[in-house]
C-alpha cells in the first residue's frame, strides 16, 4: 500500500509540473484577464459580465501578444514582448516551486534556492514557447531575406 501511495505521488506530482510548464506561457494573459474581470466586477458588471470581459481580455492579450511577435521584425521589440510574457512566468513559477518545496525541503534557504531555479526554469520554458512561433515567410528560407537583382 506504501509503495501505491509512494508511486501516485510521484506521478502527481510529475503531471502537476508538466501542467506548470504547459501553461507557462498564458501566465501574462491570465493575469491581465483576473485584472479585467475584477475591475469590471468591482464596477457592478456581475458575476457573469466579469467572467466574458475577463475571458476576452485574456483572449486579446494572448492572440496581440503573438501576433505582434510573429511579425515584427525587430530584435528589440520581440525580446520585449518575449519578457513581457516570460517575467509574469517566472513570477507565477517562483511562488508554485516554493509552495512545493515545503512538501519536502525543511530549509528556508534550500526552498528560495529551488524556487529561483524554478523561475529561471519556467520563465526560460515560456520565452521558448513564444519564439517557436516566429517563422519565416514563404519568401524569406532559413529567415534570410534574398536580393532580387
Amino acid at each position: 500500500m506504501l509503495a501505491i501511495g509512494l508511486v501516485l505521488n510521484t506521478l502527481g506530482i510529475g503531471l502537476f509540473c508538466w501542467a506548470i510548464f504547459a501553461l507557462a506561457v498564458y501566465a501574462l494573459p491570465f493575469f491581465v484577464a483576473l485584472s479585467i474581470g475584477m475591475t469590471a466586477f468591482q464596477s457592478g458588471a456581475g458575476h457573469i459580465g466579469a467572467l466574458l470581459i475577463a475571458m476576452a481580455g485574456g483572449a486579446l492579450t494572448l492572440v496581440l501578444g503573438q501576433v505582434a511577435f510573429a511579425v515584427t521584425r525587430s530584435l528589440a521589440l520581440r525580446i520585449a514582448i518575449a519578457t513581457a510574457f516570460a517575467v509574469p512566468a517566472a513570477v507565477a513559477g517562483y511562488h508554485v516551486v516554493f509552495a512545493v518545496s515545503h512538501i519536502g525541503v525543511p530549509s528556508l534557504a534550500w526552498r528560495e534556492v529551488f524556487a529561483c531555479l524554478g523561475a529561471v526554469c519556467i520563465g526560460v520554458t515560456s520565452w521558448t514557447r513564444l519564439i517557436v512561433l516566429a517563422k519565416t515567410g514563404p519568401f524569406e528560407p532559413d529567415g534570410v531575406v534574398e536580393n532580387p537583382s
